[in-house]
């Protein structure tokens, strides 16, 4: 989906012109890959513009950052109220927010100990990821291993990470399918190339443990809460590749993908290959909180204040 450009851009503690946000060709994120981020929604329910879970979205970006030894000049709490102050002033939503910290303009070396750290938070228009109707996806499982354990660090949102993302994901629409599932070093089943996994046999929702080489997604958490509330029983273990063929049901978690039922898994049916009765459910509840049509019961949404409570994005 193309970008759609907004009118500004948070950088470092200010707004600048979408056109000004530029860098170095040698700023040592474009050589090395040292970045961090996080993809976050804000959505419109009738109270007017929220974002879904901004502190845990910022606090995995700090996180992120920590691992990679970068020091953010700015608390969980600015960063926060630079994204509602963002959405606020560029007067577009529902949107999907960008916020990205990463190595500038430094040291032409591995070490990256001598480059900036830039912060920058962008929003923009953007609708549904992977499908445009509820009918599910086909997937295929990858050829393509998900990171490994103690080489690059799955619990850290890094741009680097994404570039195995990037592979999976160009094999599986080469061959056909929306997106591939990509397997850990030792054969289970670890996540998608932007999703986290959930399947359900039995009547048993299970998904991946950390341990996995799986980022510690948001809409994971969410979607384990939200189960967890309605009394369906949760497992975090690991899954085998058959588990893929023979489970009721599969689906996505994602912030793009939110909750994206998986029709087939190498071209075999899940289930009977509709939206299963279990994940049907947690997407009408999960919908129907970021929509506001039920209570916040979470603590989940970060309103923004504005005049005018209509939608005005996509």
């Amino acid at each position: 989906m193309a970008l759609e450009k907004t009118e500004k851009i948070w950088h470092n503690g200010k707004f600048i012109r979408w056109e000004d946000a530029n860098i170095h060709v040698m700023s040592h994120v474009v050589h090395y890959g040292s970045s961090v981020f996080e993809g976050v929604r804000c959505y419109t329910p009738s109270s007017g513009p929220a974002i879904f879970r901004a502190e845990e979205h910022i606090q995995r970006l700090l996180d992120s950052a920590k691992i990679y030894r970068m020091d953010v000049p700015f608390t969980r709490y600015e960063l926060i109220a630079a994204m509602v102050d963002l959405v606020k002033t560029n007067g577009v939503w529902p949107c999907y927010l960008r916020p990205i910290i990463f190595r500038g303009y430094g040291d032409a070396g591995v070490s990256p100990n001598h480059c900036p750290v830039e912060a920058y938070i962008v929003n923009y228009p953007w609708g549904k990821y992977l499908t445009q109707d509820d009918s599910g996806v086909d997937v295929c499982v990858s050829s393509w291993t998900r990171i490994a354990p103690n080489t690059l660090p799955a619990l850290a949102k890094s741009g680097a990470n994404y570039m195995n993302s990037q592979l999976i994901r160009m094999e599986a629409m080469a061959n056909g399918y929306v997106e591939g599932i990509a397997l850990d070093t030792n054969g289970y089943v670890s996540e998608g190339s932007g999703e986290n996994i959930f399947v359900v046999r039995n009547g048993i929702l299970q998904t991946a443990p950390l341990g996995n080489s799986v980022l510690p997604g948001i809409t994971r958490d969410s979607v384990l809460k939200i189960a967890r509330d309605l009394g369906i029983p949760v497992a975090e273990a690991g899954i085998p590749r058959e588990m893929l063929y023979i489970a009721d049901e599969v689906f996505f978690t994602g912030t793009a993908a939110e909750i994206t039922p998986i029709r087939s898994v190498d071209r075999i049916s899940v289930g009977d290959g509709s939206v299963g009765p279990i994940t049907r459910k947690l997407q009408r509840e999960f919908f129907a909180i970021v929509r506001g049509e039920k209570a916040d019961k979470f603590k989940w949404l970060t309103p923004v204040p504005v005049a005018n409570k209509q939608p005005v994005g996509v």
